[in-house]
This record gives structure tokens, C-alpha cells and sequence, in this order.
């Protein structure tokens, strides 16, 4: 096996691994930033877990490189016990310590936001819910779908992005949808038939139309980065209820090895591919960590909103109890799932 084969196989998952890093990083960075900003003790800023590399330190915190590049923490005095220390996570206010709980998902959505406006620009127009042309033998052309229909819903979903009306077609049961269009300034409802098509055992509507661009501005361009960050997220609630409701199960999630797997795919891929699935996986990440589950931040921020309402804590002992629980639970489902993506892998 030559030396560029090999390359052009290890290089994708170096950028995949990387850019899991750099959400890490970012969230972590979040958590600093905030500490700092209340003036919270900073012990030790890590990057990677496991043995260290090598660290230095500066002011009260030590800054340390790790050898596993899967992780990275920042660990606050008194974040985990009470401590009498001057400037200790526990002696702040339940503000001050909400806004440093919060603040690592927040930069993740922020750094989702920032990559979808880096995509959107790097385009030669913007794109629109309008239909502009089909594809040869489209069977949506054949069943009532035109050139100049503005799709407004999606099996009753409503759409106001390109990405909206991918993510409804594809999460269609079956062939046929009941979509919502406005043609020449009036709103009717059409029953559109579709091509199903399959991958990896998997049924889904084949997108056999194109949608309209316009005139890139600088207005158009955040007005639409914005609109598709909401429905990025709308995608990751809608991903949380199929779950729920059955409609995907452990099998078809993804943990470390697949979504190295995923995002290395896409740098193969092309540039574009590569940051469309970053910024959904930081924005995945961001909300899910805002999800009140016990070992997540979004439970830490739930605990403190009790202790500011009720204004007294819940017993230390009831909390690591939880939130032991909780971990045991994602390591659990991380084990599973990473045995999924590991079988699928070979």
C-alpha cells in the first residue's frame, strides 16, 4: 500500500478527530470564560484527557495538554464540593454560577451558528423554498408539484429553509406527502408522490427537484444563517422525539467511532459537506448538554434554578447519588452504542 493511500485514508479522521477536539475546547473555553468573568478560581484548564503532555501555569491556573484527544475539562474550585477558598464555585451567587454552568453549551451553539454563516457565504446565492426545476423523469413533477411553488409545509411540519424541506422529505414514512404551496399568491395543499430510495437498510424520499437561489447580501446571508440554525435545532428535537416515539433505536445512533466515521466521510467529501455536519454536530452537542439529565450541565443548571426558587439546595448526598446514576446511564448507552458503530464499521 503506497504512502498517499494510506494518507488519504488516516487524513480525514486526523480532521475528524481535530474538529471533536475543538468542540471540546470550545465548551470548555466557555466554562473558563465565564468563571473568569465571575471571578471563580480556575484550577486547571485542560486539553485531552489521560496522561499529560505537558503544562505550564500561569496566574492561579494550571494549563495542561493531554495525550487522548476525546476530552478536556475545567476544573473550578469548590465546583464539585463546598470550599471556604476565596473566589470558589460554590461562594458565588446562583446567578453568577448559572451563567458558568451554561456558558460551555452556548459557545458550542454560537460556534454552530458562526460555521453555518461561513457556509452560507462561501455560496454563490441563497438558498430559497421555491421550486426552480426537476429533475429528468421527476415523479413530484408528475403529480402536481411546479416550477415557482413555494413549499410552506411538509406533512404538516411548516418550512422557512432549504434545510427544512430536505429534513421533511426525509423523514416521510412513505411515498406519499402532503405538501403546503403558495402558487401564485394563493396557498393550496397537494398530495405529491415521491421515489423512495434506500441506504444502509434504510427507506427515504428521493429529493428529485432543485430549489431557487437569490442575490447574495449581507442581509440575506445572516437572515438565512439565522433561519438555518433554527432548523438545525428543530432537527435535533425532531431526531429526540422519532427516538421517543420508536421510530429509530439505539442501532441508529452514533457515538465517538461513528460520528468520527461520519465526519471524516464528509472531509473526504468536500469542504462544504465537512462543515455542514460540524455545525450540526456542535449544535447537537450544545443543546443536548442543555437537556436536564443528571452528569449534564443542563441538570447542574436545573438544580441551581431549584436552589434559586426554593432558595435551599438539594442534600450533597441525594445530588452525587443522581447524578452518578445519570453518568452510569450515558456510559452505559455510550458502551452500546459504540459496540453499534464499531459491528457496523466491519
Amino acid at each position: 500500500m503506497s504512502f498517499s493511500s494510506v494518507w488519504n485514508t488516516v487524513y480525514p479522521i486526523i480532521i475528524a478527530i481535530l474538529f471533536f477536539e475543538l468542540i471540546i475546547i470550545v465548551h470548555e473555553g466557555g466554562h473558563f470564560a465565564a468563571a473568569r468573568l465571575m471571578k471563580i478560581k480556575v484550577n486547571e484548564f485542560s486539553i485531552g484527557m489521560g496522561p499529560k503532555i505537558f503544562s505550564f501555569t500561569k496566574g492561579e491556573t494550571k494549563y495542561s495538554l493531554r495525550w487522548i484527544l476525546f476530552g478536556g475539562y475545567c476544573a473550578m474550585e469548590g465546583e464539585d464540593e463546598a470550599s471556604s477558598e476565596a473566589g470558589s464555585f460554590s461562594s458565588k451567587s446562583v446567578p453568577a454560577r448559572m451563567l458558568v454552568v451554561v456558558a460551555g453549551a452556548l459557545m458550542n451553539l454560537l460556534l454552530g451558528f458562526l460555521i453555518i454563516v461561513c457556509i452560507i457565504s462561501n455560496q454563490n446565492l441563497v438558498g430559497t423554498t421555491t421550486v426552480a426545476k426537476f429533475d429528468d423523469n421527476a415523479v413530484s413533477a408528475s403529480s402536481g408539484l411546479i416550477v415557482g411553488d413555494t413549499i410552506k409545509s411538509i406533512d404538516g411540519m411548516r418550512v422557512f429553509t432549504a434545510t427544512d424541506v430536505e429534513t421533511g422529505l426525509t423523514r416521510s414514512p412513505d411515498d406519499t406527502l402532503s405538501i403546503t404551496v403558495e402558487r401564485n399568491g394563493k396557498i393550496q395543499t397537494l398530495e405529491v408522490k415521491f421515489q423512495m430510495e434506500e441506504y444502509e437498510g434504510r427507506k427515504y424520499v428521493g429529493m428529485d427537484f432543485w430549489l431557487l437561489g437569490k442575490e447574495k447580501t449581507v442581509g440575506s446571508v445572516l437572515k438565512n444563517s439565522a433561519a438555518t440554525f433554527v432548523s438545525y435545532t428543530r432537527m435535533v428535537f425532531l431526531s429526540v422525539h422519532d427516538l421517543l416515539v420508536g421510530r429509530y433505536g439505539l442501532s441508529d445512533l452514533s457515538g465517538p467511532v461513528g460520528t468520527v466515521s461520519v465526519v471524516s466521510n464528509a472531509a473526504k467529501t468536500s469542504l462544504n459537506s465537512l462543515l455542514r455536519i460540524s455545525a450540526i454536530l456542535t449544535i447537537n452537542i450544545g443543546l443536548f448538554n442543555l437537556f436536564p439529565i443528571p452528569a449534564l450541565d443542563g441538570w447542574r443548571f436545573f438544580l441551581l434554578l431549584g436552589e434559586g426558587v426554593f432558595r435551599k439546595k438539594l442534600p450533597a448526598k441525594w445530588e452525587y447519588a443522581i447524578n452518578a446514576a445519570g453518568l452510569a446511564v450515558l456510559l452505559g448507552v455510550m458502551v452500546l452504542v459504540t459496540f453499534s458503530d464499531v459491528t457496523k464499521l466491519f
